[in-house]
C-alpha cells in the first residue's frame, strides 16, 4: 500500500471518530465560530485598547452574553414562570369570549359568520387547556436546553476569539488553496457575517422597542414583551402575529376594545408594514455600507435578508446565523471558480 493511501485512510478514520466525539457540540461550536467571525472587529478593537488578547476575548464574550443571550434568557425564564402559573380559568375565559365572538360577531364581521361557524364547531376547550399545559412544559424544557447551549456557545466563542487567528493560519496552510484565495474566502465570510449579526441585533432591538413602548402604555411589562417581540420578529411572515394577536384577543376578552384595536393596528401598520417591510432592508443596507470597505465585495442586502429567512425556516433559531454563512460561502466559492476560469482562459489566449 502506498504511504499516501495509508495516510488518507487514517485521516478518514480519525475524522469519523472526531465527528462521533464532538457531534453533541457541533452546532454550538459552529455558531460560536460564526459569531467570532461576525464580531472580529470588536475583538480587534478591544485588543488595541487593552493590549491583551485574553482580556479582549473575555470582554467580547461578556458583551455577547449581555447583548444577545441575557435578553433571551430573561424572556425564556419569565415565559416559563408565566406559563407554569397560568390558570385554567384564564384560558377558559378567553375561550368563552372567542366562542361568543364567533357566535355573535359584530356587524362589520357578519360576512365571515359562515366561516366562523365552521371554526366554532372545531373548537375544543379541553384540547386548548391540555395543549396550553403541554406547551408550558415544552417551554420549560426548551428554556433549560437553550440556557445550556447558550453557555456552551459563550465558552466556545471565548476560545474562538482567543485562538481564532492561530486556527485560521493553520487552516490556510492545511487547505489546498492559495494564500490569496483563502484570504478572499475568509474576508468575504467575515464581512457578510458582520453585516448579518449587527443587522439582526439592531432590527430586533428596533422592532422590540416599538412594540414594548406600545404595550407599556396599556399596562404590560414593556421590557419583557419588547424582548419577546424582538426575537419573534425573526420568524418570517408570522413572527409579529404570534405576539400581537394574543394581546388583541386577551384585551377583547377583558372588554378593552380600544386597547385591542390599538395594539393590532399599531403592530400591523407601524411595525409590520413600515418598520419590517421598509425600514429593515434600509438598516441592513446602511450597516452593509458602513461595515464594508470600498474594496470589499458587498453582498446585496436583499440576498442577506432572504438568507436569514431561509436559514430560520430550515434550521430554526440558529438559522439566522447559518443561512447567511452558507450563502456567503457558496457565492464566494463561485467567485473563486470564476476567477480561476478567467485565469485559465487568459493563459490559453496567451499560449
Amino acid at each position: 500500500m502506498k504511504p499516501q493511501y495509508l495516510i488518507a485512510i487514517l485521516f478518514a478514520t480519525s475524522l469519523y471518530w472526531m465527528y462521533l466525539l464532538y457531534a453533541p457540540y457541533l452546532m454550538a461550536i459552529t455558531i460560536a465560530a460564526l459569531l467570532a467571525v461576525s464580531t472580529s472587529n470588536i475583538q480587534d478593537y478591544f485588543t488595541r485598547i487593552f493590549g491583551s488578547k485574553l482580556a479582549a476575548s473575555f470582554l467580547s464574550s461578556l458583551l455577547l452574553a449581555l447583548l444577545f443571550f441575557a435578553p433571551l434568557g430573561y424572556f425564556l425564564a419569565n415565559l416559563t414562570l408565566k406559563m407554569n402559573t397560568l390558570e385554567v380559568d384564564t384560558i377558559k375565559h378567553v375561550e368563552l369570549y372567542i366562542t361568543s365572538l364567533l357566535e355573535n360577531p359584530p356587524k362589520y364581521m357578519q360576512f365571515l359568520q359562515p366561516y366562523l361557524q365552521d371554526t366554532l364547531e372545531d373548537l375544543d376547550v379541553q384540547a386548548l387547556v391540555t395543549n396550553a399545559l403541554h406547551v408550558a412544559g415544552k417551554i420549560g424544557s426548551f428554556s433549560a436546553g437553550f440556557l445550556k447551549n447558550a453557555f456552551l456557545v459563550i465558552v466556545f466563542y471565548f476560545f474562538a476569539q482567543y485562538n481564532g487567528k492561530t486556527i485560521m493560519s493553520f487552516l490556510k496552510r492545511a487547505v489546498q488553496m492559495s494564500v490569496e484565495e483563502s484570504t478572499v474566502l475568509a474576508n468575504e465570510l467575515s464581512s457578510v457575517m458582520s453585516v448579518v449579526f449587527y443587522s439582526i441585533i439592531v432590527t430586533a432591538m428596533f422592532e422590540g422597542a416599538l412594540f414594548g413602548v406600545a404595550v407599556s402604555f396599556i399596562g404590560y411589562n414593556g421590557l419583557l414583551f419588547g424582548i419577546m417581540y424582538g426575537f419573534a420578529s425573526l420568524v418570517p411572515v408570522v413572527g409579529g402575529v404570534l405576539m400581537w394577536l394574543p394581546f388583541m384577543l386577551y384585551e377583547f376578552s377583558l372588554g378593552n376594545e380600544f386597547n385591542a384595536i390599538f395594539i393590532a393596528v399599531y403592530s400591523i401598520i407601524v411595525i409590520s408594514i413600515i418598520a419590517d417591510t421598509f425600514i429593515k432592508p434600509i438598516i441592513i443596507k446602511e450597516i452593509n455600507q458602513k461595515l464594508l470597505k470600498e474594496d470589499d465585495s458587498k453582498l446585496n442586502e436583499l440576498v442577506i435578508f432572504f438568507a436569514i429567512i431561509a436559514g430560520l425556516t430550515t434550521f430554526g433559531f440558529w438559522g439566522m446565523i447559518l443561512g447567511p454563512a452558507i450563502t456567503a460561502f457558496f457565492l464566494t466559492l463561485l467567485k473563486l471558480f470564476e476567477a480561476r476560469t478567467k485565469e485559465c482562459e487568459a493563459k490559453q489566449n496567451n499560449a
